[in-house]
């Protein structure tokens, strides 16, 4: 899919892919490269609260703990999302939108906006092991907490709300590469959307 999304003066890009795919690492590659081009809305940032009594959807956790159910769409406030990206579309202050999140090749209000689709393909036991790292790294969490929760809910929901989109996507990049390699190969994709690089990061990127 190519042009920009009715009713936008800028183009959108939505990027999906699985819990620690690599998906958040291109995103934050193309804003931090093109700080002044692009704007960048991360769908983790749409999560109804996790104790609505009313909106999401509910799971138990390991623990045995009712919970949000991260792993699903149903989760996200579409509503939010949509005003959010037409805001930042249609604010003229950047030349692309990059939305990325487990779902943005899931969601409507998001698939009907974008004008280029992007799913980051990485292998199960890559993402896993990723995942593990970053909640002992970063949350200090037990990795078996993780890991039962994966066999709980966590895989079923990939196959069946995540790993799908897949077949939406114009352009599938390997989650396993550098971050220059995958920002080479969505600037194949949109072509003179965004400016050159900086000279500096030429060479590393060819």
């Amino acid at each position: 899919m190519t042009g920009v999304a009715s009713g936008h003066s800028v183009p959108v890009l939505a990027v999906a892919g699985g819990t620690a795919s690599g998906k958040s690492t291109l995103a934050d590659a193309l804003a931090l490269h093109h700080p002044e081009s692009v704007g960048l809305i991360h769908l983790d940032d749409f999560y109804v609260p996790a104790h609505d009594p009313v909106r999401g959807v509910r799971t138990l956790s390991a623990t045995g703990a009712e919970t949000l159910d991260w792993n699903h769409p149903g989760s996200i406030d579409e509503a939010a999302v949509a005003a959010a990206v037409d805001a930042m579309a249609c604010g003229g202050r950047h030349r692309l939108v990059v939305v990325e999140g487990l779902f943005a090749l899931t969601l409507p209000v998001v698939t009907a906006r974008a004008t280029w689709r992007i799913y980051v393909d990485t292998p199960d036991d890559i993402r896993l092991a990723r995942k593990i790292l970053r909640k002992i790294e970063v949350q200090r969490q037990d990795p078996a907490l993780s890991l039962r929760n994966y066999l709980l809910n966590g895989r079923e929901r990939h196959a069946a709300h995540v790993a799908p989109s897949r077949s939406r996507a114009d352009l599938v990049v390997d989650g396993t590469a550098d971050e220059y390699a995958m920002i080479a190969a969505v600037r194949v994709l949109i072509g003179p959307t965004l400016p050159d690089p900086h000279p500096a990061r030429t060479d590393e990127m060819a």
